[in-house]
């Protein structure tokens, strides 16, 4: 299957009416897809990737390949609990964690701080695409989200000595609004769950980002558009990069679907994030059913 193509670009030239449409369908039957002619900068996009190898090479592939998960992997593993994954987590907004990463030096980041701005307007772009597209007015994703929380999970997935044992991250949907994802050029890894199949989200190297779309879009579209579950495999060859920038609601933005709850709603996010912590791995449906349960009492 191929995935989706939506050129940005378009959205305001004279082929809107049709990329707005292909917008649409993409979020209604994929749930995922490709976006070309972003505006952000090639080269900003090459200098995030070095510095996460670098970063990664420095600082923690020693660390990763010292711990119990990788001296023990093996019969005793449980795919179920652990995933084969070096990460941390960068907060943007409303406020930075950077201080936290002494290692990270200034020049770099000056280089987040840009690319960030930039993906950000893609992200604002795309919830106004979303918006118009489900019938509401340009702004209301942005609205309901402002201020918005932005943070990125930088991962890097190692070589893996017996990659039938382990996931290098479990099959889940993910929590937020729009994730925008600066991937591998070379390994494979990531796949998408549609119509029944594992669809692989092919590396390319003509600076395209990918997008999918998280649980609170999902519930504001009234299950219009979709979240879609997706893992990482472990791979025997190469070490996987993963550059994920998350645009999602503030931690005390109210979301609720636009016309009929067919959905829960009326809750605070970090509500559900609190919830959605001990159960990103389970059935999605069970979660929202739970989550109905809980705050329509």
């Amino acid at each position: 299957m191929e995935i989706p193509v939506i050129d940005l670009k378009a959205l305001d030239g004279d082929k809107r009416t049709e990329a707005m449409a292909q917008l649409h369908d993409a979020c209604e039957k994929w749930g995922f897809f490709w976006v070309k002619n972003h505006g952000i900068d090639e080269s900003l996009m090459e200098k995030v990737k070095d510095f996460v190898n670098c970063h990664y090479e420095k600082h923690l592939e020693k660390r990763f390949f010292e711990s119990g998960l990788a001296k023990e992997l093996g019969p005793k593993t449980n795919p179920l609990e652990v995933d084969w994954e070096s990460t941390y987590f960068v907060q943007h907004h409303p406020k930075s964690n950077i201080e936290d990463f002494p290692e990270i030096g200034a020049e770099f980041r000056e280089t987040v701080e840009i690319y960030i701005h930039q993906l950000t307007k893609v992200a604002e772009k795309l919830a106004e695409g979303l918006s118009e597209n489900l019938g509401l007015a340009k702004d209301h994703i942005k609205n309901t989200f402002s201020p918005p929380f932005i943070g990125t999970k930088i991962a890097k997935y190692p070589h893996c000595p017996d990659p039938e044992r382990v996931f290098g991250l479990r099959a889940h949907t993910d929590a937020g609004g729009i994730i925008l994802l600066l991937q591998d050029d070379t390994v494979p890894g990531l796949e998408f769950y549609k119509d029944g199949t594992w669809v692989p989200v092919t590396p390319n190297k003509d600076y395209k980002i990918f997008v999918n779309l998280g649980d609170q879009v999902e519930i504001m579209s009234n299950g219009t558009y979709k979240s879609i579950l997706h893992r990482v495999r472990a791979e025997k060859e190469g070490c996987r990069l993963s550059i994920a920038t998350f645009y999602n609601p503030g931690a005390n933005a109210v979301i609720k679907p636009d016309a009929k709850l067919l959905y829960p709603g009326g809750y605070q996010f970090q509500e559900y994030l609190a919830y959605y912590q001990g159960t990103k791995f389970g059935d999605k449906t069970t979660r929202f059913q739970a989550i109905k349960e809980m705050f329509s009492k």
